[in-house]
This record gives C-alpha cells, structure tokens and sequence, in this order.
C-alpha cells in the first residue's frame, strides 16, 4: 500500500521537472544536419574543381557540425574525403592522422571500414611501407561484401607485390581476378589489371605476353577515352622499350607526359620526363632537364604547402570547437543556474523527505538486524547452557545419587570418592556459572580478562597472553569488551574439551582505531568445512552484533588459530 502514493509523490515532481523539449530539440538536430550537408556539398563541389584547400576546409567543417549530432556516419565520411584529398596533395602522414581519426566512429565493418582500410593501404605504398600496405589492402578485402568491392584491394595489392620484384604472386592475383570476375569488371578495372599484369609479366621476363597485354590495355583505353588511364598505359611501355628500342620509348613516354600535363598530374610527368631524359642520353634535351627540375623543385614546395595549410585548417577549427564549446558550457551552466533557482525550493523539500524516509528504513533496518543477532546469541547461549547441564551436569548428579545408592558411605575411601565427585560437580557449577556471569567492563576489564583465560592453565596446558595491557580499554564500547570476552572464553572452552593443545597464545594489538586479537593453539585441529558448518556459529553471531569479523583457520593435526578484528 505504501508504494502506491510514493510512485505518485516521484511522478509529480519528475513532471514538474520536464520541459517540452522534444519539438524543439528535433528542429534543432535537422536544422543543424540540413547545413551540414550543405557544408558537405560544396565540399565535394569544391573536390571536383580541384580547389582543394577550400574542398578540405568544407569537409572539416561539415565533419565539426555532424559531431555536434553524433552523426557517426557523415563523421567518417567526412574524414574520408579530408584523407583523399592529403593523399591527392602528397600528404600521405597526414592522410593516415585523418584516418585515424575516423576509427572511433566505426560501429561495423562496411564499405567505410573498407574505404579506410583501403586508403590506409595507398598511403603506406606510397611511402615505400610496403608490409604495411599489404596488411591494410587484406584487412579492406575482409571488409569488402561482393566480388566487385574486391577487385581494388586485389589490383593494389598486385602493384605492391610488382614493387617488392615479387612477380609471380603479382601475376596470380591478377590472373585470378581476370578468371573469377572478368564478367564483373568495369572497362577501366579491366584494363587497370591487363596493364598491370602485362607489366608484371615483362618484369619477370615474359616480354611477348606482357607486351601484348600493355597493348591491350592501351587500346581499350584509347577507345573508350580513357585518357587518365592512358597515362599509365604509356610509362609501362616507355619502360619496356627503354633498353630495346629508345625511340619508341621516347614517344611513349612524350605522350604520357602531354596527357599528364593536361590533367596536372605532377607525379606521372615526372616519370615521363624521367624517360625522355635517359633515352635521350647521348644528346640530352636541356629542356626536358629544365622542366624535371622546375617539377620537382615546385611539387616539394607546393606539397609542403598544402600540408601546412591542412595542418592550419585543423587547427584552426580545433581551436574555434574548443572555443565554441566552451560557449555553449557557459550558455549551459546558465540554464542550470536558472532551472536549479526555479526548482531549489522543491528540490530541497522532496530531498528532505526522501532523506528522512531512507534514515527512518536504514534506522529500522539496522535496529532489527542488530536485535534479530542479540536474540539469536542469547538464544544460542541459552542452548548452550541447557546442553552442558543436561550432557554433563545432570549425567554427573545422576552418577552421583547412583554412587551414594550403591555403595556403603561408613567406609572412608567411599566417602572420600563421594566428595570427589561432588567437588567435580560444584567445578562444573563454577565453570558453567563463569561463563555466563555479569562481566565487569570497568577498570579491572583487562585484570578479569587475563585472569579468566589464565584459569585455563594446568598441568597440560601453558597459556601465554600477549600485550592485552597495551590495548587502551577505556576507549572501547562495553558492549564490545563484553563480546570479546564471552568469544575469548568460547574459545578456552572449546580448546579445554577438543583441542588437547600443550600451548595456547592469545595476542592482543591495536592501532588506536582498531582493536586485533590473534588466537592460537597447537592442538589437534580440525576440518574447516566441518568448523564452518557446524560449530563456532554463536562467536560469529556475537562478532557481527558489533560489525567485526572472525576468520578461522585450521586443518586437522595443524592446530587452531582465529584472527578477530574489531573498531572501538
């Protein structure tokens, strides 16, 4: 019945809490995700002519907004382009940074996972890490889902194995990916892997079959006007002609430096220059000289700069994201100041009341576990007490009454065995009577306490106690010093009748806080299991009636030892 109006009670001030945010919120995210794709298509509009500073700007910037919605998706995406163009510009270190940076936002692998795998891979093969490469060009096939995704990572990793002279592993792949998805390729795939397997062939020496593949390629290429892919066609032959026939070389290599001029590709006029200056080796052309220089002084200086100018761009918005999200803190901390005035005086009295019900139940809760422990210590003792008089006190009487019955009392040595037994029974009397009597928790505490464990010194059994005086008694509940005693003297009992120890020692220490007591003995032992289980239950009981802890440790023949540990 009581959860009934305590639901209530929660649900009024959970309403009077909320606002109606949901509509709001909702405009909010499309409006932001409307002009991060607007930002995101000028960026690819920007890609497309080649403005690659301003293509890279719009990207990062697009990216910047998409993370403002958690939109993981475009996030990659983003970082994707931003890579394609670093790669584009020579930035190839760069590239792998923006890379990484998309790692954390993939949630499976897919054509994204792919995509960067792949990039990844392009990187490493331009900066000569080939292993790496591969690795990477391997880890994009995993992540491919059809036979046509696989063909680029395939094709990548066949160049990588042309430029590490391993021939015959290149000629494979490609072989292979001409025999299972001929049927699937594209015009430009299908001649991007006849260039390179003919390539690949007249590298191993197989130059017949690779020329007629290069020738092939080129072909196609020239009919279908693919002029980029011209460019490649053209440097492989210019190599294959390079030592047999120069002037072939010479033209191969002067029309892939024109079709590479035309589209601005810096690396590929480069090697074509390269070409037009050794073939011409007995009268080098000067110009060709010049322009190779021109080149490749101008390609240094202006990948250089387009690093700089990314590495700025990132840095720039990094700072503007930090600033603008310090911004919006501030903006947010004053929303909370506003709603915590609105809300304080509420807030403080459901806190109160709740606060009140928690101690009264904590209260309740306590008080009724620290009464159910007291009632089933007594109720322990009790058993005890009974189970002692009628095992042993009553068997002793009854042994007694037998004795007087039996036998003639007027003889001496019968009246002296009869005070005998009685003397035994008034000792069980005793013991019985100094276990369970009221326990001084005074000054004298650890005078009685010493005293008591010293009773059980005999003939057999050398009790050594241990620093009890160095425990200052004053400062501990007397509550606690009665448990400790009734424990202690728990423990002598049970050494008394089972142990059949020669030496026992009880230790005492304390760091100011916390009182610890070491008992050990060296007598038989016992199972701890069997312990555990069936005996010691009532100084657990008693231990935990005052949130200290018991351990025992014993095995058979190994003796008895118990570490108790209690706060004042």
């Amino acid at each position: 019945m009581l959860r009934s109006p305590f639901f209530c009670f929660f649900f009024f001030l959970f309403l009077l809490s909320c606002k109606e945010k949901t509509t709001s919120s909702v405009n909010i995210d499309q409006a932001t995700k409307d002009k991060a794709f607007a930002v995101r298509d000028q960026g690819i509009l920007d890609l497309q002519n080649k403005k690659y500073n301003s293509s890279f700007y719009n990207f990062n910037k697009s990216k910047i907004i998409f993370e403002s919605i958690k939109d993981s998706a475009n996030i990659v995406y983003n970082l994707i382009q931003m890579a394609s163009i670093q790669q584009i510009n020579g930035d190839y270190y760069g590239s792998k940074e923006t890379l990484t940076e998309a790692l954390p936002y993939l949630k499976k692998k897919d054509i994204y996972s792919a995509s960067i795998n792949n990039f990844f891979g392009i990187a490493d093969k331009e900066l000569s890490i080939y292993d790496d490469a591969i690795f990477y060009y391997n880890q994009a096939l995993k992540d491919s889902e059809d036979a046509t995704a696989k063909q680029s990572p395939l094709n990548n990793i066949a160049v990588v194995y042309i430029q590490q002279k391993k021939y015959d592993k290149a000629i494979e792949l490609l072989e292979s990916i001409i025999e299972k998805s001929n049927d699937k390729l594209t015009v430009k795939s299908k001649c991007r892997v006849l260039d390179n397997l003919g390539f690949a062939y007249f590298k191993k020496g197989m130059n017949e079959k690779g020329l007629s593949l290069m020738n092939e390629s080129l072909k196609i290429r020239t009919s279908t006007s693919d002029s980029y892919g011209a460019i490649g066609s053209n440097l492989h032959l210019a190599e294959y002609y390079a030592k047999t026939d120069p002037k072939k070389s010479t033209q191969y290599a002067a029309d892939a430096y024109q079709t590479a001029t035309k589209f601005n590709s810096i690396d590929e006029r480069l090697d074509a220059l390269s070409f037009l200056i050794t073939n011409n080796s007995k009268t080098i052309n000067p110009e060709y000289v010049q322009k190779f220089i021109f080149l490749n002084d101008s390609i240094i200086k202006i990948r250089n700069n387009f690093k700089n100018k990314f590495a700025k761009i990132k840095y720039d918005s990094k700072k503007e994201k930090e600033e603008n999200q310090k911004l919006r803190l501030e903006n947010v901390e004053n929303e909370v100041a506003l709603q915590k005035a609105e809300n304080q005086k509420i807030l403080f009295l459901s806190g109160f009341i709740i606060l009140s019900i928690v101690l009264f139940f904590v209260k309740k809760n306590h008080q009724n576990k620290t009464r159910t422990i007291k009632l089933k210590t007594a109720y322990d003792t009790e058993t005890r007490i009974a189970k002692d008089i009628h095992d042993e006190l009553a068997n002793d009487v009854f042994n007694t009454i037998t004795f007087t019955q039996t036998q003639p009392l007027e003889i001496e040595n019968t009246k002296e065995t009869l005070i005998q037994k009685l003397d035994h029974i008034y000792a069980r009397v005793r013991g019985i009577s100094r276990e369970n009597n009221t326990i001084d928790t005074k000054t004298n505490f650890a005078s009685n306490l010493k005293e008591m464990l010293s009773t059980y010194n005999s003939d057999h059994t050398n009790v050594i106690i241990n620093n009890i005086e160095k425990v200052n008694w004053h400062l501990v509940d007397e509550f606690k010093k009665v448990t400790i005693h009734r424990i202690l003297q728990e423990l002598m009992v049970n050494m008394k009748k089972h142990s059949q120890a020669s030496i026992v020692v009880v230790k005492f220490e304390s760091n100011g806080k916390t009182v610890f007591i070491d008992y050990t003995d060296n007598g038989k032992g016992a199972d701890k299991n069997k312990i555990i289980k069936n005996g010691m239950q009532n100084m657990e009981n008693r231990i935990l009636a005052i949130k200290g802890t018991i351990t025992f440790d014993t095995k058979p023949d190994k003796g008895f030892k118990v570490k108790i540990t209690m706060s004042k």
